[in-house]
């Protein structure tokens, strides 16, 4: 099976007498809370989906990602993943210290061994990872809520976050490497969403499950922006269609904890190197790939793969085109295989489905399995009914 980014798979989750220790230590450490997306790197970053990161970026580590898109020994490496002092929190620190590190319920999920406290230019930070400073970029405001101090140094985790969602396709890396092993996998290709599945994403799906020997649908159900599909209506989607269409002996579902960055291309890398810590050999990369309104080209996503070695990255790209359902063909394809004119193609936007789903109109079955578009429509009745009262 593919080996973990950097060689090893990290784990930084605290074991019995280490747990112990740490857990009598944290009442005597200074505190910082985290914010959504730093609670769900921590667990990332302990369970090994971030190797080979064994903690927040210090300065060398952040400044290389940000300038040259690799770590500081040279790893590729896109998206910095850092954690910031708070307001009301940070003279407090000393590098050289501990600092206990408090989860949104008020629980210490870990420790962080403080080797540098270092301030960032967060403009400078927005230009180079997202390539814009508009503040209508999530990305930006996102940006633009956290202080501008950055925390660096190794993490041990003591306890998990609460969970109270998805336990039953909470898989660790090291838990879907068991799986694809126990399922005779020897290539798999994953795919990442943040949308409701379509005929579009099951099209490209099963084109690379003719290739490879297994599927890992991994959707990511961290923190988006509001106006994305909640994730547990995401999940109950990617369900029927499991049930329904899906071969079940070369198909997996899982989850993904992370946030989402919506960082476009840097991303798309990000995206793939983690997935070949959950143990997958192959990564489909569609069009505008982790990408935000008009921020970044529909195939820039594509490009940057062109900037690494394949040998660095390791894991496959699997590039595909827009696809669409042509009403001439009676079938689904993409402008490399369908010699007919977009008057034959039905092919929707997201946003355009989701002004559908709002007016109650069904989004019509050459965009949307039926199964998919009720659940879809359920979601919309229910808000719909909490917004007007």
């Amino acid at each position: 099976m593919i080996r973990a980014h950097g060689g090893k798979l990290v784990h930084r989750v605290a074991e019995e007498k280490e747990r112990e220790s740490l857990v009598r230590l944290v009442d005597s450490l200074p505190r910082l809370p985290l914010n959504e997306r730093e609670t769900a790197d921590i667990e990332m970053i302990a369970i090994g989906a971030m190797s080979p990161l064994e903690g927040f970026m210090n300065r060398e580590d952040y400044v290389s990602v940000l300038d040259l898109k690799r770590l500081a020994k040279g790893l590729p490496w896109t998206i910095p993943v850092v954690l910031s002092a708070k307001e009301g929190h940070g003279d407090e620190f000393r590098e050289g210290e501990k600092i206990a590190l408090v989860g949104p319920e008020g629980e210490v999920l870990g420790v962080l061994d403080l080797e540098e406290k270092f301030a960032v230019d967060k403009e400078q930070e927005a230009e180079k990872v997202l390539l814009t400073t508009d503040e209508s970029h999530p990305g930006v405001q996102y940006l633009k809520s956290i202080g501008d101090v950055y925390l660096g140094g190794p993490i041990t985790l003591i306890q998990r976050p609460k969970h109270r969602r998805f336990e039953d396709f909470r898989l660790d890396p090291r838990e879907t490497r068991v799986l694809f092993k126990a399922k005779g996998w020897e290539t798999i290709v994953a795919f990442q969403t943040r949308n409701p599945i379509h005929r579009a994403h099951e099209y490209l799906q099963k084109c690379a499950l003719e290739v490879v020997d297994g599927l890992l649908v991994h959707p990511l159900v961290g923190q988006t922006r509001g106006e994305d599909i909640p994730a547990d209506v995401r999940m109950e989607c990617y369900r029927a269609l499991f049930e329904n269409y899906y071969p079940r002996t070369r198909t997996a579902l899982s989850i993904f904890p992370a946030a989402m960055r919506y960082a476009g291309p840097r991303e798309a890398i990000f995206h793939a190197l983690v997935r070949k810590n959950y143990g997958c050999s192959h990564m489909i990369v569609g069009r505008d790939h982790a990408g935000v309104g008009n921020f970044y080209g529909p195939f820039d996503a594509h490009y940057i793969f062109g900037e690494f070695d394949r040998y660095e990255i390791d894991i496959t790209p699997m590039f595909f085109d827009n696809s669409f359902f042509c009403r001439t063909c009676g079938n689904m394809a993409s402008s490399k295989t369908c010699p007919h004119g977009s008057a034959d193609h039905v092919a929707l936007s997201g946003t355009k489905v989701r002004e559908m789903l709002a007016r109650g109109e069904m989004p019509p079955p050459e965009f949307t399995r039926p199964e998919v578009a009720e659940i879809l429509m359920e979601y919309y009745r229910k808000r719909n009914k909490e917004q007007n009262g």
